[in-house]
């Protein structure tokens, strides 16, 4: 059927040209008449115009009366001669045309127009015999040809817009890398104040993982180093060899060099394992404290991953720095516990969001994000939040902030659902069957309940051998 329709769509062209022809032949046959028959009447009355000779000059008379009219132009140049004198017998005007001569012109338009029908004829007949040759099988390896040609042009299309979007991601991480290389040179720490300077040469790591705590956090930082967190030697070869920094993170009080601050002191030259940042601690400024470390991180250590984690949260080390391998050569990464829940507008709820409004209605969601507990970012976006500290908003809820700055991004976003699994048994199940969570804590505590307590607990039923970190293949 579609054949049919293809060979009726290319006639149609050669039908108009035929049908311009014919009426080119029938306009030149009619104006031959109409000639023939202004001279028979000029011969038989010379006085009218050619004006009036306009009028009722179809040739469809022409043929019917061309003899009585032969008959009439004659007796009337037999009663001019009569009446002039002998000096004027000679006729002043030419004889009129033969009738045969006039038929033979008539007929010779006539044939005319045949050939040119016939060969137009011919024209259309083989046109549709190509027409109808188009069923055969060389019409069907044509038509596969050019519709392998087509699927081949969009092939090269999509290639190409392919090659357009790496080199636009390229030309962004580049961009990105530069301001970050104009910070360094300049020793800015990015969304921090005042003073503090670092060295400029850069200290290559694999992941920084930061662990959020505070100034009356003592004992939960205890119960971290007393399980999943090395500590003395330990911490510093784990940097050394595995590129795994670990650090407690922390700001300064309102009373700078106040009694807090002097205690932090006290046991970062005991520990070394502090990470202090030009922040002022407090538990409503956890998304600025947030960006903080970020923007610090990223000035000391050239690493692939920065993560922060609360220091109620149990953490296995290897688990960690094994998934993180994975996304190693992806640019722009987000890995979490993705969610999305509701915006809280009411005052005297717990994460109560005072900017609710901008969510749209009351009962909105936020959208997704990873939880507050853990997550990671690749480095290009830790440089990113450095780069733009100044101007990122910030919400209520660190977490919500975090999403909200990486959102409009060119971002992945990986929901590992590892990294939120509860405490025992949940963690216990999965450890069993040789699936190890990367981190576990009580939802409803949003950590660890009462994670002094129970950290020991939780490390000996659900954390990795203590040479899980050493045996990750970097």
């Amino acid at each position: 059927m579609t054949q049919a329709k293809k060979a009726h769509t290319n006639l149609l062209p050669n039908l108009t040209i035929s049908l311009q022809m014919l009426q080119n032949s029938h306009h030149l046959t009619t104006t031959i008449h109409s000639v023939l028959r202004q001279q028979l009447i000029l011969v038989i009355n010379p006085s009218l115009s050619h004006k009036s000779l306009l009028f009722n000059s179809s040739p469809d008379n022409c043929f019917s009366s061309l003899e009585s009219r032969n008959m009439a132009v004659s007796e009337r140049l037999q009663q001019q001669q009569q009446q002039l004198p002998a000096a004027e017998k000679k006729p002043r005007f030419r004889p009129p045309l033969p009738v045969k001569t006039v038929v033979l012109l008539a007929a010779a338009c006539f044939f005319l127009g045949l050939l040119l029908s016939s060969g137009i004829s011919s024209l259309v007949a083989s046109e549709n015999r190509a027409g109808i040759a188009c069923d055969s099988k060389d019409c069907d390896r044509k038509r596969r040809l050019e519709e392998a040609k087509t699927g081949d042009v969009m092939d090269q299309v999509s290639r190409t817009h392919q090659v357009i979007q790496a080199l636009d991601k390229s030309v962004s991480k580049l961009e990105m890398e530069l301001a970050v290389g104009r910070m360094r040179l300049n020793g800015g720490r990015g969304g921090g104040r005042g003073g503090g300077s670092y060295n400029k040469q850069l200290k290559k790591a694999f992941v920084v993982v930061g662990i959020n705590t505070a100034f009356s956090s003592q004992k939960r930082r205890e119960a971290v180093r007393a399980t999943w967190m090395p500590t003395g030697a330990k911490l510093k070869r784990l940097e050394e060899e595995k590129g795994v920094v670990v650090r407690f993170v922390i700001g300064h009080s309102a009373t700078s060099g106040g009694a807090v601050d002097r205690a932090i002191d006290e046991e970062d030259a005991e520990t070394k394992d502090f990470l202090r940042l030009d922040h002022l601690e407090g538990y409503h400024k956890l998304s600025a404290k947030t960006r903080a470390f970020f923007s610090t991180a990223v000035a000391i250590w050239d690493a692939d991953f920065f993560v922060k984690v609360d220091d109620d949260v149990h953490l296995n080390l290897g688990m960690l720095v094994a998934t993180l391998a994975q996304y190693r050569n992806k640019p722009r990464v987000y890995i979490g516990c993705m969610k999305s829940g509701p915006v809280l507008y009411q005052k005297d709820v717990k994460y109560h969001e005072p900017e609710f409004w901008k969510f749209g209605e009351e009962g909105n969601k936020y959208f997704r994000h990873a939880t507050g507990q853990i997550y990671a970012i690749s480095k290009d976006l830790a440089s990113y939040i450095s780069i733009n500290a100044p101007i990122l908003h910030k919400y209520a809820n660190e977490d919500v902030s975090l999403g909200s700055w990486l959102i409009g991004l060119e971002v992945k976003h990986i929901d590992e659902r590892r990294m939120c699994c509860g405490t025992p048994p949940d963690c216990e199940w999965k450890a069993e069957s040789g699936n190890f969570c990367i981190a576990s804590f009580d939802w409803p505590c949003s950590g660890v309940c009462k994670p002094v307590e129970r950290m020991k607990e939780v490390h000996g039923t659900c954390g990795e051998a203590a040479e899980a970190i050493w045996n990750v293949a970097l």
